[in-house]
């Protein structure tokens, strides 16, 4: 079992919730992210526990390849670690923005496009996000939209509420708002083209930049009914939230003792404490697991006890 060294990211708009949500000893602020689980380049997290303690993650994975993720993960992978982790806390709203699926991605030069989902923590009272599109719109209507600062009237905004779950495809415009804190599973990909930013300048006071063109190129203007994942909370079973080609999530509720089996499971697996506090016991390893903790678990785990009232995303390829 692994844990990571978080790497804190201060941003515009970071607020002050990840700290103690964490549990850390430190006095940053306008922390807007914790880089949980992260195999990016120059952003890889470093191991802080057992015999590979100071090792980054990048070197796991190309020590241990298949042991760590899996063997069909790592055909289709190689060295690169394929889902970041994060825990975002906005006390802005972040700029509208959405990524390419791989194919766009590519025709752009990037390696991989990205889909992602958010798990909606304890957020601020009227908490709100935009995630896809209410309207049918024309691609000649979206970039007039961005022009005359109306794109926000054409995207489904949301009130949060702890537990809410949004999945977010390649393609589908979103961001989050102010007051939201959210833990984000996401593939391997630092690719974010910003379409609109409320005119905001950053601390020299130039506009952000955006990227307009390559927005409109990724963008799918699908619209749905709903874009609010719908799942049934259980207590002491894993709930399924989202399954797709980049990771499967599930939610458990634990107040009595469970014994997670991936004995058939080729796969790492990441497990992420949103609430409550336990502990995990594997073979002779024991380690606490509380809220704001995520641990890896290479693919010849068989199976982990889990002790404790907690409640954890549990997420794999």
């Amino acid at each position: 079992m692994y844990i990571f060294e978080p790497q804190l990211k201060q941003t515009l708009w970071g607020g002050d919730r990840i700290i103690p949500f964490k549990h850390l000893d430190t006095q940053m602020e306008a922390v807007g992210e914790s880089w949980e689980i992260s195999g990016v380049k120059g952003n890889e997290t470093i191991v802080a526990n057992g015999k590979d303690k100071g090792k980054s993650l990048n070197q796991l994975v190309s020590e241990q390849k298949e042991k760590l993720v899996g063997k069909d993960n790592y055909e289709r992978f190689g060295d690169e670690f394929p889902l970041l982790i994060k825990f975002i806390d906005a006390c802005q709203d972040l700029s509208i923005q959405v990524h390419p699926d791989d194919e766009t991605a590519h025709r752009l030069g990037k390696t991989r496009g990205k889909t992602e989902m958010w798990y909606v923590l304890e957020s601020a009272p009227g908490a709100m996000l935009y995630n896809g599109l209410k309207k049918k719109i024309t691609p000649e209507e979206y970039e007039e939209m961005v022009e005359n600062d109306t794109i926000t009237d054409a995207l489904a905004r949301y009130e949060v509420k702890e537990g809410d779950v949004f999945f977010i495809p390649a393609g589908r415009i979103h961001a989050i708002g102010s007051g939201c804190f959210v833990a984000e599973i996401q593939e391997t990909s630092d690719v974010t083209y910003r379409i609109y930013d409320f005119k905001r300048k950053d601390k020299n006071g130039n506009y952000r930049e955006l990227h307009t063109k390559e927005a409109a190129m990724s963008i799918d203007y699908t619209v749905l009914p709903n874009y609010r994942a719908g799942y049934e909370p259980k207590e002491n079973e894993g709930v399924q939230l989202v399954e797709c080609p980049h990771f499967t999530t599930a939610v458990y509720d634990l107040t009595e003792p469970m014994t997670l089996d991936y004995s058939d499971l080729d796969s790492f697996v990441i497990l992420i404490a949103v609430k409550g506090q336990g502990k995990l016991i594997c073979e002779d390893e024991e380690i606490t697991f509380q809220m704001g903790d995520t641990v890896l678990l290479p693919a010849t785990t068989q199976e982990v006890k889990v002790e404790g009232a907690v409640k954890f995303l549990e997420t794999y390829v």
